[in-house]
């Protein structure tokens, strides 16, 4: 009764009823294109876009631009599509692509916050963005309306070309063979995937945004074998992860980012606990 009466109270406050519906719909995109990134063989494009997020954020600091979506998210996007291209080069494969984007932005990132920062606390600014701290719960009405907004497009997007998304996935060979343009898909979960990026870098901060897109797809698939049932259980895994990481990161005072992945990793033992029972 004293959880009951604790969460009551604190949802009074509209931060707080901000950070869940942001939490959640994060949770939920990031989940739907996880399956598509894991089944490719191109899980860690996450981690490698969320440090090039890092990058982009610590160039839009410096110019002083206000609000740094309308900055970070475009060229996000465009890293995501020359990833994309450079993965399809025979001379630089895909994890190399990757890791001269993702290291190249970060260390980039983080001289010019060395080199222009204005603030007092730099190691303290730098930790928060790279691990996520209490930013999710100083989130504005304007943030939350944008989240929403971006989180709707993605649903939608994914739910029109679900059937090119799966066949794309599966078999990109024989999806161009049947006259789909896997090009153009490939392009449109890169960029979906940029977006849902950037979103997520919020919550859970930039090291950390990979763990939102594999762990919900990978506990899917320790029990479920289809395209569609993955998918589903890995929605509702990750927006229970991202309800429960919020709700006791606010009960005990811990960080949401790394409180939301230790969720997932409980998460995620106890699929692998029940797969092996199953196989048993």
């Amino acid at each position: 009764m004293g959880i009951i009466e604790t969460l009551s109270y604190y949802m009074q406050y509209p931060f707080v009823r901000y950070a869940l519906i942001v939490g959640v719909l994060i949770a939920l995109c990031s989940s739907l294109l996880g399956v598509t990134l894991v089944l490719k063989h191109f899980s860690y494009i996450g981690d490698g876009l969320s440090h090039v997020a890092f990058g982009a954020l610590a160039i839009a600091s410096v110019l002083k631009i206000s609000n740094n979506m309308f900055f970070v998210l475009p060229v996000t996007v465009i890293c995501a599509v020359l990833l994309l291209r450079m993965g399809q080069n025979a001379r630089i494969k895909g994890d190399a692509a990757i890791a001269m984007i993702s290291v190249g932005a970060l260390a980039i990132g983080y001289l010019l916050m060395n080199i222009f920062s204005t603030s007092t606390n730099l190691s303290g600014d730098v930790c928060t963005t790279l691990f996520g701290s209490t930013s999710i719960l100083t989130l504005s009405r304007e943030q939350v309306w944008l989240c929403v907004i971006l989180s709707i497009a993605v649903v939608v997007i994914f739910v029109l070309f679900y059937h090119k998304i799966f066949a794309v996935t599966f078999d990109e060979s024989f999806a161009k063979a049947t006259g789909v343009n896997a090009d153009f898909y490939n392009l449109l979960i890169a960029v979906v995937t940029a977006v849902i990026i950037v979103l997520a870098m919020n919550l859970v901060g930039a090291l950390l945004v990979a763990a939102l897109v594999v762990f919900p797809a990978i506990s899917a698939m320790r029990i479920f074998k289809t395209f569609f049932s993955v998918t589903v259980c890995a929605v509702i895994f990750s927006v229970i992860g991202a309800l429960l990481g919020v709700l006791i990161s606010i009960l005990a005072g811990t960080p949401v980012g790394s409180t939301i992945v230790a969720v997932d990793i409980a998460g995620f033992l106890l699929f692998q606990l029940a797969a092996a029972i199953m196989h048993r």
